[in-house]
């Protein structure tokens, strides 16, 4: 169909790569390319300029771009009226999530979805909070879950849950035997840290600030995951969810240190571009999130 060779141009161009939207796709890169190139031969024009590192639009490869994003949305609104005629929920969910919404809580949500809801594709791009935020604002998401705050003027942001953000610390530190911990107590210790745009990384470095706790050292990690491990591994302390930590804490694995005085709860939310009121998938998907 006309409609696959087009999402795989527009794939292409949104990921500047190949091989990058294949992946997205399911695509090998040679089948992408001969998508790329029945569509060249179609309109008898370059649409691509084509390097190794990256992709970019000719200036026929920007009209059909443009053209191209209206048609897909035009084909799937069709097949979303479709579905209401038949009483289903039909279509596709784009969902971007940060990494502890995305690897921690999300997963069983989607499940309950996909059960009773069968006929919507689902997909799912896990990121940090700036990398969702960017990703939603520039419709590349249909919706997108943050653990960080934003005040995005093109967005719509709607408040899901709480998170409670706790202390850990191998099980083999000096301090995991004490029932209360004071801030001065941890002057000068190590931490694991998320990196900048995270949204654990901007709780922490405010936990840290307003706590007056100054770090002798600080290790870096881009996900969560990686945190947990060098914090049992005996790296340094770290702040994580609850979520992330709660098997290794009833292992035995961490610690939690109770920290007489913190700021312990943080705000995730759902957010969309705020000049759509989106999909019927997306409008009973926050339904069932929010109900």
């Amino acid at each position: 169909m006309i409609t696959d060779a087009l999402r795989v141009f527009v794939t292409v161009v949104e990921q500047q790569h190949f091989s990058k939207a294949g992946e997205l796709l399911n695509l090998s890169q040679p089948g992408v390319s001969l998508h790329i190139r029945n569509l060249e031969n179609e309109f008898g024009a370059k649409l691509l300029h084509r390097s190794p590192k990256q992709v970019s639009l000719t200036e026929a490869g920007a009209v059909l771009y443009r053209h191209a994003k209206q048609m897909l949305a035009h084909y799937e609104e069709a097949g979303r009226e479709i579905g209401l005629l038949q009483d289903e929920v039909t279509g596709s969910l784009h969902i971007g999530a940060s990494f502890t919404i995305g690897e921690y809580i999300l997963p069983a949500r989607l499940a309950d979805f996909a059960k009773q809801y069968p006929l919507v594709s689902l997909q799912v791009t896990i990121g940090n909070t700036e990398e969702i935020i960017a990703a939603v604002r520039s419709n590349r998401l249909d919706i997108g879950f943050i653990e960080g705050e934003t005040a995005d003027p093109e967005l719509r942001i709607i408040p899901y849950m709480k998170d409670e953000m706790i202390v850990v610390a191998p099980s083999s530190h000096p301090l995991s035997g004490e029932i209360v911990v004071e801030d001065q107590m941890l002057h000068k210790e190590v931490w694991v840290l998320r990196e900048p745009g995270s949204g654990t990384r901007a709780f922490s470095d405010r936990f840290l600030q307003e706590s007056g706790i100054p770090v002798k050292r600080s290790y870096v990690f881009n996900s969560s995951q990686g945190v947990k491990e060098a914090v049992i591994a005996g790296l340094g302390l770290s702040l994580l969810s609850r979520w992330i930590v709660r098997k290794e804490l009833a292992s035995g694995e961490l610690t939690e240190l109770r920290i007489r005085h913190s700021l312990t709860e943080r705000d995730f939310r759902i957010i969309q571009p705020k000049d759509t009121a989106g999909t019927m998938a997306v409008r009973v998907f926050i339904g069932k999130l929010l109900g």
